[in-house]
This record gives structure tokens, sequence and C-alpha cells, in this order.
């Protein structure tokens, strides 16, 4: 936009009917706290300035959201939406156009706000309103017998005429400064709720001789706001089946798209699938043909192309490369790196190790701290004793190791290549290139030996 934008976005409420100690518009829809939305549409349209008018919970809106293009603006007292905006309006540049949105109200698109936005003039102020077959108490639009907007009438002081009206007006409006620097300190309190209203400012405008110009959201569900659970999981759930849609125009197979959550940003290539119930938080890429069985959760991790991910498998801020087997029942934690073609099977977990192109990890071991190389065996039930209770050291496995079944690899210890290690060995010690480590008790044969037995 040439002319100056100030956005702001009132978020003092209370939450009453969300019955938490958390205030209402740091609740999450898609991992993202709801004034989070608001705040990332309005940074989408450019704005010089992004006011926050915080009120209940302010220590913690402003802990969580400070950003250096965000100012707060305190609103000690809850008097009204009106009232709201009236302590932001010292901040207001006297040629900007002012964008009123709400903090609680989280998907309404950028492209919705700048057609609002675009549309004030000297002589026009902008409203977002909607049909509804069912309005509820939301405030009611009143037109003219010429079917322009002369005023909001909110629902407790609406007779039963107005009341059967089914555009309602969502909040969300848009004006000059200099419009707003008249109106709002005119305001009264004298309704049903003793609130000063932000909607009493339709009539003044249409008084002042302006024109009032109405947009619409492409889905009612843009302007929908939170005020109980509820309503929460409800919009959870159109913002999920939003990202599931975005995810099959871009050609990905959702084996149930009502059974998805992206908590994050999810970046996919071709021909990858997911199956039902998995979960994906932070910046997650799935490259070329991946593939992730039921119940698996994603967060902060690159899986490379041809990957396939068995069911209930855990990945966190892991990097796995191409054509690597996962799981089932698999945990990578953060700092793995799978090399090409490795293998992590059921009941593993990884943790700050890099395991080499080929290698295999097929069964119930816990790998931590590690570098292993290429095309190495490790045995069901290894571990690496990578912590002395204070310090955490390095277990280093060359290429073309052999693990035996149920060793401990006590660390800092070093494996070098082609090495085996005898099935239940404890090494303590480097073991030189080519060499066989065996650390286990004598087996010992004691014949005539008798099992205990019960005594009478």
């Amino acid at each position: 936009m040439t002319t100056p934008l100030d956005i702001v976005i009132l978020a003092a409420g209370k939450g009453t009917r969300m019955r938490s100690n958390l205030p209402k518009v740091l609740h999450p829809v898609g991992g993202r706290p709801l004034v989070q939305h608001v705040i990332d549409s309005a940074r989408a349209l450019g704005s010089d300035q992004i006011l926050v008018v915080v009120g209940h919970g302010a220590e913690q809106v402003e802990a969580r959201m400070a950003a250096d293009d965000i100012r707060f603006v305190a609103q000690t007292e809850q008097l009204g939406t009106g009232h709201a905006v009236l302590q932001a309006l010292p901040h207001f540049r006297d040629d900007a156009t002012v964008l009123i949105l709400y903090g609680d109200v989280p998907l309404t698109q950028a492209t919705t706000l700048e057609k609002l936005a675009l549309a004030v003039t000297d002589t026009t102020i902008g409203l977002l309103t909607v049909n509804l077959p069912d309005p509820g108490a939301y405030g009611r639009i009143l037109r003219d017998a010429a079917g322009q907007v002369e005023a909001i009438v909110e629902y407790k002081d609406a007779n039963d005429e107005q009341r059967r009206i089914t555009e309602i007006n969502t909040g969300i409006m848009a004006a000059k400064a200099k419009h707003l620097r008249e109106w709002l300190p005119a305001l009264s309190n004298d309704n049903a709720q003793g609130e000063y209203y932000l909607t009493d400012i339709i009539a003044m405008a249409r008084q002042s001789g302006l024109g009032i110009h109405v947009a619409q959201p492409d889905t009612p569900e843009e302007v929908e706001g939170i005020n109980n659970r509820q309503q929460q999981a409800a919009l959870e759930r159109y913002y999920q089946s939003r990202q599931a849609e975005e995810l099959m125009v871009k050609g990905v197979t959702l084996m149930d798209p009502a059974r998805f959550d992206c908590r994050g940003r999810l970046t996919v290539g071709r021909d990858v699938v997911i199956d039902v119930n998995c979960v994906f938080e932070g910046e997650v890429m799935l490259e070329d043909g991946v593939h992730l069985e039921p119940n698996c959760y994603l967060k902060d991790c690159v899986i490379g192309a041809g990957t396939e991910v068995k069911a209930n498998s855990v990945i966190e801020g892991a990097r796995v490369s191409s054509h690597c087997a996962i799981g089932p029942f698999a945990r990578l934690r953060p700092g793995t790196l799978l090399a090409d073609g490795a293998k992590v099977g059921n009941f593993v977990e990884i943790k700050k190790a890099t395991i080499g192109e080929g290698s295999k990890v097929n069964h119930l071991s816990y790998i931590g701290d590690s570098k292993v190389g290429s095309c190495v065996n490790v045995g069901a039930g290894t571990i690496t004793c990578n912590y002395d209770g204070v310090n955490k050291f390095l277990t280093e496995i060359g290429d073309n190791a052999f693990i035996g079944s149920n060793s401990a690899l006590v660390a800092p210890v070093k494996l070098g290549k082609n090495t085996t290690v005898g099935a239940g060995s404890i090494i303590t010690k480097d073991v030189p290139d080519e060499e066989l480590a065996i650390a286990r008790g004598r087996q010992r044969n004691i014949q005539g030996w008798q099992r205990p037995s019960k005594k009478d």
C-alpha cells in the first residue's frame, strides 16, 4: 500500500468461557497462538505499524509475542471495543489508514484484509460483514431503503425485527486515522452493555457523509471468533481441512484428510503419501516419494526422497537422507543424521548420532552421541553407554563393523573398520581395524546341578 497502514489488534479480553489461566489469545489453532495468526496476516500486508492492545494477562501476551515490529498498548479497564481502540489512538499517524482486527479471530486471509484496507478513502470507510443462516448474538447490519449500510445494532440492543437480519458485523473495519480521531472520543456507553461500542462509528460515518464500503470473506470461517473450547476445536478442524486441501492440490496423497494435523510448516515434494493420524510441528520437509505410515509424529526435520517411515515413529530435530527405512516404533531425537539407505528398526532410539550409508540398527537399541560408519550392522539390544552421570562421551564405529546382539559400548570408545564385537560383550577399550572383540564371562556348564524346589 502506498498509504501508511496502522493495524490495531484487540487482545485484551479475559476469555472467561475458556476456563483457563492462559489468556484467550494465546490458545492455539494449528500449533500457533490465535493472536500469532492475526499478527502474521498483519505482516503479510506490509503494515508499517502493528499495535496490540493488551489487558487481561498482558504480561503473558507481551512475553510470548514480543517482536521489534510490535508495539503493545495497555487497556487497564475493559470498557468495550471502542474504548480499546481509543487507547491506541495516540499512536496513529495522521495520514495512515487504520485496520482494526481481533486477536481471537485467527483465520482471516490477508487477501481479504487487503481488499478492505484498499477500499478506504477520505470519503469511505471499510466494513467486513458476513451472512450467516443462524447469526446468533452477533451485531446486525442495518441498511437503508437503497441498500446502503447506515448503522450496526448490537444483539442486546436490537428489536425482534432487527434480530431476524442475517448479515452480521464481524468487527473488522478500516478507516482513516483522522476520522477515528474525531469519532472515537465521541463514543457513548449509553447502551444495554454499558460499553463503548466501536460499531457506533458506522452511524457517525454516515452522519459525516462518508460511504460505507462493505466487503465479505470467501468463507464464514475466516471471521469466526473463539470464545470457548468447542469453538476452538471446530476452528482447528476447519484449519486442518484447509491445510489438507492445499497439500492435496500439491499432489500429496492423504489416506484420510479428516485425520491429519499440521501444526507448523510442511513442505512436500512429489508423490508423498501420508497415512492417518500423522502430526507435524515446526518446520518439516518431505521430499519426493516419502511414505508415512499411521500415527507418526514429525517435528523440525527433513525426510529424504524415497524414505519410508513406518507406523508409530517419532522424528524430531533429525535429518534423514534418501531411501532410508525407519520404524515401526522408532525414535529419532535431535541431532540425528541418517545417511542414504540407512535403516532404523522397531524400538530403536537414536540421539545426536550419525548413522552411515547403508548401516542398520534394526531392533531394540539405543545409539547416542555416536558416529557410525557405512555398512555397519548393529545387533538387537545394543546400547552406547554415553553418559557417566555428569558428562557425555562419543562412540565411534568404523565402516563394515558388526556389533553382536546385546552389546554395551562404553564411551569414549572407538571401533575400527571391519571390526566384530561378540554378542553380549561390554566394550570399554578401543578395538583396532579388522579385530574381533569379546568381553563377556566364560561359560561354565555344571553337571548334576539341581534346580531349587519348593519346600513343604
